[in-house]
This record gives C-alpha cells, sequence and structure tokens, in this order.
C-alpha cells in the first residue's frame, strides 16, 4: 500500500513558484476563498485545502505537477466539482489542481466523428458544438449542464443513454496526459482501435490516481433519424422491474431506460412540474427508442405491449423534441427535486444484474424499514445502475453515520447478487472501504501494481479508491486523525 508520511510543509516558497507558472491570479490562497474547494457533490467531510491553482494549459499543468513532485506535495485534480464519492476531496496538506479554466474545445473533425476538449469542458457543451451538423456526444450524467469532461474521464461517467451507448471509456479515443513527475504523454489516438496496451482505458475511471487528462479526444456520434420516448405507469414497482428485463429479453435495446418510485416522482413534480408523472403512480418507466424510422415504429408497438402486458396503466409517447425533453426534464432533474422532501440525502451508487431488480428493491425497501429512513428509487433500470436517496436531517447528532451504515448494506447487497459497488459515481473517499467486499487481497495488490507505475510517490490524488483500513468506521477515524481539520457536515 501507498502511504504518506505526515511533514510539516512550508508553503511559501511553493505558492511563490505557483505564482511564476500562473501568476497572481491563477493561485488561490486566501482562506474565504478556498472554501469554495472544500468538498464536491459528496458534502459529508469537508477540508479546506491550503492552496489552489487554476491553469490554463497543459505546459502549466505539467509545470505545477513539477513544483510538487519536486517539494513531495500531493496534488488533486479537481473539474467541476460535481462528483459524488468525495474523488476531489482535498487534505490539509494537498495542491488542488483545478481545471475549470481548461475549457476550450480545441477541434471538431465531424468527418472522423470526433472532438479535441480540455477537461474543463462542460459535458453539453460538445453537444451543443456538434448538434447543428447533426452529431451529439453520447454520455450525459444528469449534471450534464454542469459537470466537466475531466471529471467525467475521472470517475468514467454513465448517463441515461449508457444502456445502448456505453459509459464514459466507450467515447474516449485518446488522451494527453500530465503524469505524477510532470511528463506530459499522449496515450491513445484518433482511431478506434490502437495497438498495445488499452493504456487509455486504464487511465479513464482511474479518480485522478495516474495523472492528469489535459486534452480529450471524444467519439461523437450522428444522431438518429427518429427517436421516441415512452412513459409507462405502474402501480407495482415489481412489475415494473419485470417489464425491464422482459424488453432486453425481447431484444430491444432501448436509448435509454429510466425507472423512478412514488416518492421521486412527486418530488420531481413539485419542484419541476412537468405535469407529465401521474402522482399516484407506484413506479414509471421511462423508454426512449432510437434508430431508423421503421425500426422505431416497430419497438415502439412492441414496448407498449410489453409494457401493458406487465401491468402498465397507462403509456405515453412523444416524437416531437420538444415533447420528448419534458418527459426527460423530470427525471433529470430528481437528484436535485430530493433537496425539497428532505433538508438532507445521501446518495448511492451501485450495479445489480436486471433479473435482481424486484429482488434488490423490496430489498431496500426493508433496509429503509429497518433504518427507519425514507430512500427514494430513481436509476437506469436497463443496466441496473441504481441510485437509491436516503433522505436525512444531518443537522440531528449521528444521523450520518446512521445513513452510511445503510447505504453500506446497500452496496453489499448489490455486491452478494452478482453486482457493483459503483457504476458511475466512483469510489473515491466514500466508497474506498468496500472494495474487499467486491476484490480480493490479490485483486486490490494487482491494482495497487498499476498505480505505483504511473504514481511511485503516491503523490497523486493520495487516499482514494483504495481501503486503508478496512472497515468504513475505521476509515473515518483514521480520516479524522489524519486531517484533524477536516470538518464533518
Amino acid at each position: 500500500m501507498l502511504t504518506q508520511e505526515k511533514k510539516q510543509i512550508n508553503w511559501k516558497p511553493i505558492i511563490k513558484k505557483f505564482i511564476a507558472v500562473l501568476g497572481e491570479k491563477g493561485v488561490v490562497k486566501r482562506r474565504e476563498e478556498l472554501l469554495t474547494y472544500e468538498c464536491d457533490g459528496l458534502t459529508s467531510y469537508r477540508q479546506t485545502p491550503p492552496v489552489a491553482v487554476l491553469p490554463r494549459t497543459t505546459e502549466q499543468v505539467a509545470e505545477v505537477v513539477k513544483i510538487c513532485n519536486q517539494h513531495s506535495v500531493p496534488f488533486i485534480a479537481r473539474g467541476s466539482g460535481t462528483g459524488l464519492s468525495g474523488g476531489a476531496l482535498p487534505s490539509e496538506d494537498s495542491v488542488l489542481i483545478v481545471t475549470s479554466l481548461m475549457r476550450q474545445i480545441i477541434k471538431i473533425d465531424l468527418e472522423n466523428q470526433l472532438a479535441v476538449v480540455q477537461p474543463g469542458v462542460i459535458n453539453s457543451w460538445v453537444t451543443q458544438a456538434v448538434s447543428g451538423a447533426g452529431f451529439y456526444y453520447a454520455p450525459d450524467p444528469s449534471s450534464q449542464i454542469i459537470c466537466s469532461i475531466g471529471g467525467n474521464i475521472a470517475e468514467n461517467s454513465g448517463g441515461v443513454h449508457c444502456l445502448k451507448y456505453g459509459v464514459t471509456t466507450n467515447h474516449v479515443l485518446g488522451l494527453k496526459l500530465v503524469l505524477p513527475d510532470g511528463s506530459i504523454v499522449d496515450i491513445g489516438g484518433q482511431i478506434p482501435e490502437m495497438p498495445g496496451y488499452d493504456l487509455t482505458g486504464v487511465f479513464v475511471g482511474s479518480e485522478g490516481t495516474l495523472g492528469i487528462a489535459t486534452e480529450i479526444t471524444l467519439r461523437i456520434l450522428k444522431s438518429a433519424e427518429s427517436i421516441c420516448v415512452l412513459l409507462a405507469d405502474f402501480t407495482s414497482v415489481e412489475d415494473a422491474a419485470a417489464t425491464v428485463s422482459d424488453i432486453i429479453s425481447a431484444g430491444i435495446i432501448p436509448g435509454g431506460m429510466e425507472m423512478m418510485d412514488n416518492i421521486s416522482i412527486n418530488a420531481v413534480e413539485d419542484v419541476v412540474a412537468t405535469n407529465c408523472y401521474p402522482r399516484d403512480a407506484t413506479a414509471i418507466l421511462l423508454v426512449e427508442i432510437d434508430g431508423l424510422e421503421v425500426e422505431v415504429s416497430e419497438n415502439k408497438q412492441r414496448v407498449a405491449e410489453i409494457c401493458l402486458k406487465n401491468g402498465a396503466r397507462n403509456i405515453t409517447s412523444a416524437a416531437d423534441p420538444e415533447t420528448r425533453l419534458k418527459l426527460w426534464k423530470g427525471r433529470k432533474a430528481a437528484f436535485a427535486a430530493a433537496g425539497h422532501i428532505s433538508p438532507d440525502y445521501y446518495v448511492q451508487d451501485g450495479v445489480i444484474p436486471r433479473t435482481q431488480l424486484p429482488y434488490v428493491l423490496n430489498e431496500i425497501e426493508a433496509i429503509s424499514k429497518k433504518y427507519g429512513y425514507q430512500i427514494a428509487n430513481v436509476f437506469h433500470a436497463g443496466d441496473g445502475n441504481l441510485h437509491p436517496l436516503i433522505l436525512f436531517d444531518n443537522s440531528i447528532p449521528g444521523e450520518l453515520e446512521k445513513v452510511e451504515e445503510a447505504g453500506g448494506e446497500i452496496l453489499k447487497l448489490c455486491v452478494k447478487v452478482g453486482g457493483s459497488i459503483s457504476g458511475e459515481h466512483g469510489i473515491g473517499a466514500d466508497k474506498k472501504c468496500y472494495m474487499p467486499d467486491m476484490f480480493s487481497d490479490a485483486d486490490l495488490e494487482t491494482m495497487q501494481w498499476v498505480r505505483q507505475v504511473f504514481n511511485p510517490q503516491g503523490l497523486a490524488n493520495p487516499g482514494k479508491i483504495f481501503p486503508t483500513p478496512r472497515t468504513c468506521g475505521e476509515a473515518a477515524k483514521a480520516s479524522i486523525q489524519q486531517f484533524p481539520e477536516v470538518e464533518r457536515f
């Protein structure tokens, strides 16, 4: 295991070197300004970094990393800060390298269906840049209007359309990287298949532990000839879950297939007011079908038949862009809407086989009753990527610990049925203690060998992904002991 010895760091000469590279405006050192970076989307733990830097070019990133390497100072890359696993959580002795000013779309090549972007480019900007020519970028997390491509690379983000089109790694052709020693390398390229080791695949999803991506070559896709969205509502969660498996078993692969329960439906209608989601439904399915017009027409009918066979009360369909957007609007706003019905929520991100959906959802309901918390379920049903939101009040002492325990039970349940502890949010600081539930000691040691090749000093995003110590309770205590200034909320 990689470990970092605690030492007293003299920040003045280091910050002086950063200013020489980036200028005064590129270095954030005032405490009140640094509060902006004290956490990412996971707000359970907060730590103000001693300094944050805002480079604009690959060369500036490399110079900053060289300075960190020279002084043996850890560094953590941060994009838009929308991550939900604590991957960008600073430590009291680390430099935060913020890529939000690296927001250039460097190149668009429609003939070869690719775009080259900097890591600070917002996800939805890529589609906006090419949509006029009839193209789009497929990975679409719910936070796509604010999350950055660099963060998507780090966490291997998914989204509504990952069922048919895959997650981020399936749309990354090549990367320009700054390694933890400050050297600049190019991996992958501009063609789908490159000879040699798939280093691009290794890097995507590595959560900043292998270096920093400063230019990303993305695959863009031609927009489908026809798109149709169906909304089916059910009086039973089990019926809705069974419908998901039946649609896939019929050989139909929707562009996206999402499920929301009654808690989520009402939260969304309270906030977004789509007036499309029936408030009395126990669950709804959103199914998007795309492709050739004749294919969409046939599959639309087949999906509707499967839904009705499984007890759907009503089916609404939309082919025009405005109505389709309206149907999806509520699903995209589901996480934010949860804040309307609860002071706080704790979201988990696990994956299960589709056939296990009815069983697992019943077990989540049992966990809800056991701990006394409402759990809203909104998730990528087609690929079994669950996002249970545990609703609680963080101002009550001891509540967070209980909620984390409930969340841990859900993750262990996912592993028990043959699934995973993360589908798209990453491991970060939040779930590293559950890695031994999914991987053997030999598995984890092998991953560490890879990490050490890229990151031999352990300076790139230390303390993330890998469990030290093994259990969550011990990890939380160790984190507070190692970084006594960490505030827990």
